[in-house]
């Protein structure tokens, strides 16, 4: 591979940023005029009137905190409506009515909702383990999809989700909200033109420090066979007599969920991968443990991750460092940060924060040396001059309506346009994958070998 060059994109940093902060001491927040433009469009689009035709009718596949999270989302976006909700207790069945309408048609059986012709998109948002079933269902059904990450349970499932979606031809949305975010929007535009000069390294953390964060989910007091379809909870997977706990706070359990590198490391992959354009890692260790939350839980409550990031014709290599902490007593604090030859920057959903290198220059630097003495090239690194140390924020406008909403919208503009989506089964499958392999990593004290090219485990 030839070698990556940053010059131009360094110029084009340097060119900008000086135009964008002539006569000011400070960098300021910075709203950008293209910025700006998005947020504008989106509110006008909400006062559009949408016809019949346009109108988009979705079901809900799970009517959980999240399911119930993503339809409240949904259906602010201008021309869709819920016409139905599928979920195993009747007590959500119940709320959905009084939440969305008496109108609402609701059913235990997700099968009654993928044959309805007056479906044209489903949002599943069912515990891990049925991702992949209820996704390629729903794609041969002709309907378009919106699944919550990860996309599957299982690193073999990928592949058949994306066959499902190209042989089918329909639009389908993996649920990683910030990946259509302004913040990770300003974070790719800022990396491509050399804001941080070349990566070498970056890391994410995700703190949580409550019960309810910790997965400790409130259970029903009138929970139980009678009104939770239990026998299809497990149809898929291992067959126990019915539990109320591991139904109601599945992400605890392998045999439903993936820990919490499925569930938040797979955020910071997706975000990563857009910032950087990278296919994924092809290394990949993990350690942890159960170290507060002894519930009776499968899964660890604090996890490491660190990942090797080979070189590509888009970006450097690179390694990643991910942690989770589920008794983190700082707060609930989550972040990602990279870091490259001239600087950092850490990346929020609306916010992008860049922080540029100390002027100090070391005396003994051979680059210095050299420039006093004349003397020939004695060093072998190459450091640009950038712009003067110092902090510079790009922040969304007041009002702006958050990556939730814009990850619909997208999801939302491509069913109606037949276009594409930020993030689509593949994109989906290479950001689950590094995630799920940590887990195989983390239980079976091995290093993992992962082809994110051609979506393949290696032989270690």
């Amino acid at each position: 591979m030839s070698k990556i060059n940053n010059d131009d994109s360094r110029r084009s940093f340097i060119s900008k940023m000086t135009k964008g902060v002539v006569g000011a001491a400070l960098f300021p927040s910075i709203v950008t005029a293209k910025d700006r433009k998005r947020h504008l469009e989106e509110l006008v689009r909400t006062e559009q009137k949408y016809s019949a035709n346009d109108q988009i009718q979705i079901a809900l596949i799970g009517a959980g905190g999240m399911g119930t999270a993503d339809t409240n989302t949904a259906i602010t976006v201008p021309g869709i409506k819920l016409v139905a909700v599928c979920d195993l207790y009747d007590g959500r069945l119940a709320a959905a009515k009084t939440r969305w309408g008496s109108d609402l048609a609701v059913t235990r059986d997700y099968k009654e909702i993928i044959n309805r012709k007056d479906i044209d998109a489903v949002i599943i948002a069912t515990p891990d383990h049925w991702h992949k079933d209820i996704s390629i269902a729903a794609m041969n059904s002709g309907k378009s999809v919106y699944c919550e990450k990860p996309m599957v349970h299982n690193i073999t499932e990928g592949p058949a989700v994306i066959a499902a979606q190209n042989k089918n031809k329909v639009i389908m949305q993996v649920g990683s909200q910030g990946m259509s975010s302004l913040g990770n929007e300003k974070g790719r535009q800022l990396l491509k033109d050399g804001a941080i000069g070349q990566l070498n390294y970056a890391e994410a953390f995700y703190a949580r420090m409550s019960p309810t964060g910790a997965w400790q989910y409130p259970i029903p007091p009138d929970a139980s066979a009678a009104n939770v379809g239990w026998d299809r909870f497990v149809e898929n997977t291992n067959k126990r007599p019915f539990d109320a706990t591991r139904f109601f706070r599945w992400r605890n359990y392998r045999d439903y969920g993936t820990g919490v590198s499925g569930d938040l490391f797979v955020h910071l992959f997706s975000s990563l991968h857009f910032v950087t354009g990278s296919l994924g890692p092809d290394k990949i260790m993990a350690t942890g443990g159960l170290r507060y939350w002894k519930d009776g839980r499968e899964v660890p409550d604090v996890m490491l991750g660190m990942f090797d990031y080979p070189e590509t014709k888009i970006h450097p290599a690179f390694n990643l460092s991910l942690r989770v902490n589920f008794i983190d007593g700082t707060g609930g604090t989550n972040y990602l940060r990279m870091v490259g030859s001239e600087g950092s920057m850490t990346v929020e959903w609306d916010k992008v924060t860049v922080f540029r290198n100390s002027e100090n220059v070391d005396p003994n630097d051979p680059l210095t040396q050299s420039k006093i003495t004349g003397a020939g090239k004695e060093y072998v690194y190459d450091r640009k001059s950038m712009m003067p140390p110092g902090k510079m924020e790009y922040t969304a406008e007041p009002g702006y309506k958050g990556a939730h909403f814009d990850h619909f919208y997208n999801w939302a503009t491509a069913i109606r346009n037949k276009g594409k989506v930020n993030e689509d089964a593949l994109f989906g499958y290479r950001a689950a994958a590094p995630a799920l392999l940590c887990n195989d990593s983390y239980f079976n004290n091995k290093i993992m070998r992962w082809d994110p090219q051609n979506l393949k485990v290696l032989s270690t």
